[in-house]
Parts: structure tokens; sequence; C-alpha cells
């Protein structure tokens, strides 16, 4: 009992067959939303297909090493705990943007200055945890698992809305066989075989679905051998200061996104987060957002995808998804392998993501559920904070006639629920309210 109270959940060490294989699940669970970005940037440029393999590949390479600092840890950086990370989605739309104007090296130029912003004001950032008590955290964990439900539902419905076959009969089938696959191994299951129920579900979903003609493989006799990414491989960075600008508040807005998904692993692995913690986690962010713009990449943060699997498979090593780490290096390494893994699905990832998603939001509940309510504002911060998260999710383009700034803030659902959250427990709790609330919801949870 001692023992283990010395060396928490989070640090140990497990055998390298279950390092690799939790490792594998964490990379199939995120594979979908990590290539999404190079995607669509390079389709918006106009980019050609050399090009976009090549982005993908660094995208892999530089998010693989992106994790192994998050959760190993390097020099001033790195939080510790099971948290992958992959490119942001709040950086998408500035990009084209840029890229239309300066092409890629405007958007790397801007990336390695925001980075590099991002590293140096992680310390004073990271001061804004105490404006996290339960009732602000518990909305955005809950928060962040509804605004993931949607890519969950795409991805079920076969991951193109504007496809004339979307939502068939079949992709949705092939959704409900997974996800009953990963209910079925998750709970008749044991150990280790019980922790692997999503990679398990993914595996014989992808089987399953390749009767319905579902898996193309045609991609991976033409896939390369070897793909090594180098430096600046698009031309040296062009610095141009609106640029600049607008990735700056890009990574603000992600450096409180990733706050929430910090906090939210926390809550799941129960090892609080502290200031230090905080301030280790964001300057990762930086140096990682610092070499994306370098490797020919983009921005990176706390994958939010992740944190439901975390929470699903109950394995809280942050050697795990070191591991992930090392196995999108090596798929960035290795174009082949990394085509093999982008041939399941997407009906296959929806059931597994509706899983993973919704134990997201579950987690958000259960913290919620420690706060006092009763004589309290919490229930109005609550209220008005998820409305506020959810504007996006019912209207995409709710915040078209806004300036291009605000849009990048409110644009993400998870950003706009959490600043709603921050500021309404501020203005109806107060800085003292907010510590009695805390204290007072610790001792609720307890009783």
């Amino acid at each position: 009992m001692q023992e283990e109270k010395v060396r928490h959940p989070v640090d140990e060490m497990l055998p390298l067959g279950q390092l690799f294989t939790y490792g594998l699940q964490h990379v199939l669970a995120m594979y979908a939303g990590a290539v999404a970005v190079p995607l669509i940037i390079a389709n918006a440029l106009g980019l050609s297909r050399e090009q976009l393999i090549y982005l993908i590949n660094a995208d892999l390479f530089t998010c693989g090493i992106a994790t192994i600092i998050q959760t190993v840890g390097f020099w001033n950086m790195g939080i510790k705990i099971p948290i992958i990370q992959g490119v942001t989605f709040a950086a998408v739309t500035p990009m084209i943007i840029i890229g239309k104007t300066h092409g890629l090296p405007g958007i790397y130029g801007s990336i390695i200055v925001a980075g590099i912003v991002t590293y140096l004001i992680s310390p004073y950032f990271s001061r804004l945890l105490r404006f996290f008590p339960p009732v602000v955290t518990g909305t955005i964990i809950t928060v962040i698992g509804i605004t993931l439900m949607p890519v969950a539902v795409r991805w079920a419905g076969g991951g193109n809305p504007a496809a004339k076959d979307f939502a068939s009969a079949s992709y949705i089938l092939i959704a409900l066989i997974t996800l009953v696959l990963v209910l079925f191994f998750y709970r008749y299951f044991k150990g280790f075989l019980s922790n692997i129920a999503v990679l398990l579900g993914l595996i014989f979903g992808t089987i399953i679905s390749s009767f319905f003609g579902m898996v193309n493989f045609s991609q991976v006799p033409n896939a390369a051998w070897l793909g090594i990414t180098t430096p600046f491989a698009f031309g040296m960075p062009v610095f141009d200061f609106a640029s600049i600008a607008a990735m700056v508040l890009v990574m603000l807005v992600v450096m409180t996104e990733t706050t929430g998904d910090c906090i939210a692993i926390g809550e799941i692995i129960e090892k609080p987060v502290t200031q230090k913690d905080l301030t280790r986690c964001l300057r990762a962010d930086g140096f990682s957002t610092l070499l994306g713009g370098i490797l020919n990449s983009f921005p990176y943060t706390a994958f939010a995808q992740n944190v439901g699997l975390v929470g699903l498979t109950r394995v809280k090593s942050r050697f795990v998804v070191a591991a992930a780490g090392v196995i999108l290096v090596v798929l960035g390494l290795f174009p082949k392998l990394a085509a093999v893994i982008a041939a399941i699905p997407n009906a296959v990832l929806g059931g597994a993501g509706i899983a993973m998603f919704g134990m997201v939001a579950a987690s958000g509940i259960k913290t919620l559920s420690k706060v006092k309510f009763d004589g309290t504002h919490n229930i109005m911060v609550v209220a008005i904070s998820l409305g506020v998260g959810m504007i996006t999710l019912a209207v995409p383009n709710f915040y078209h006639n806004f300036p291009s700034w605000a849009q990048v803030i409110l644009h993400s659902g998870i950003t706009a629920g959490s600043v709603a959250a921050i500021l309404l427990n501020a203005l109806l709790n107060g800085t003292e309210d907010t510590a009695h609330t805390e204290t007072d919801a610790t001792q609720s949870g307890g009783a």
C-alpha cells in the first residue's frame, strides 16, 4: 500500500508488448484526426499529391516527437501524463488565409514565431489555473466530450456529409457493429484484453467491413517505403506581421483548450494538475509548434480525441502514450505503414469514437457531480457555458459576420464554452467564493 502511494500509476512502466499494443490503440484512435489538417490545407492551397504525402509524413513524424516530449519530459517541458499531441484544428482557417497570400513559407514563419511566444508566456498563462475550480473544469470536460461527438457521427456516416452514400445503411451498420464489439470486449473480457477493447473493436470492425467492400488498400503499393522529413522543405520561412499576429491569437486559444484537456486527463487519472505541471505542458505545446514550423508541419496541442480512451481503458501509464509517440515517428518515416493504418474505414472509427468521446462527457459529468449547486450560482455557470459551447455545433457558421480574430476564438465550441465558464464563475462566484465552492465541492464529493 505504501509503495502504491509513492509510485503513481501514471509512472508505471508496463511490459514492452503491452506498451506497444496500448500505444497502437491510441494511434488508431487519433490517426484520422491527425492527418485531417494536412488534407484540408493541401486541398485548399491546391498542392500536388506528392506535397500532400510529404505534409502527412511530416505531421506524423513531428506529432510523435511532440507526444514523446509531453509524456516523457525534456528539460523544462512536458507534463508527464498520458496525453497525446496532434495538430490543432483552430489554426486551419488562418493557415489557409495565410497560405493563399504567402504560401507555405508564410504559414511556417507565423507558426515558428507563435511557438516561441507560446513557450515564453506559458509561466504567466498557467497562473490562470486558479480560475479552474471543479465547476469550471467539469463544465469544460463535458463540453469537450459533447463537441467531439459530431466528429464520431460524421465518421459513422462514412466521413463525408456531401457524399451521396453518406449515412447509408451499410455505414451505420458497420459503426453499430464496431460499437457493440467495443462494448462486448470491454464488458466480457478481463484485464489486458478488456483494456484494448477499442483496438479489438477497430481490428474486427475493419475485418467485417472488408466484406462490404469498405477497406481500400490501393494506396499501400504506391506509398514509399521510406520518407525523411527535412527542415524547411518548402523554402525558408516568411515572417509577415499580420500572419504572425493571427497565429499568436490562435495559440492563445489553443492554450485555453490545452489547459482544459490537461485538467481532464488529471481528473481521469486522479492526479490533479498543478501550476508547474501546466507550465511544462504549455511550454511543450510551444516548443512542438516551433518544431512544426521547422519540420513542415503545423501548430500542436493536446489531442482531446484520446482523453476518452484513457478513461475507457483505465490505463493511466504515460509510457503507453510515449509508445504511441514512437509509433507515430515510425509511421512518419515509413509511409507504407501509414497507408495501411489509413485503410481503416471511417465508419469503424465512428463506432469506436462514440464510446471514446462519450466517455469524455461522462468524465465531465462525474466531476460536476462533486460540485455543490444548492445555495450557489454554479448551476447558471454550467447552463450558460454548455449553451455557448453548443452554438457552433448547431450552426457552424453562426459567427460568420464577426471579425476574423473573433471567429478564431468563437469557432471552437470548446474554447467558447471554456471562456464562458471561466468568466461566469469569476463574475458570479468571485475569487473568494471560488475557493469556498471548491472546498464545498470536495466535501460534497466525499460525503
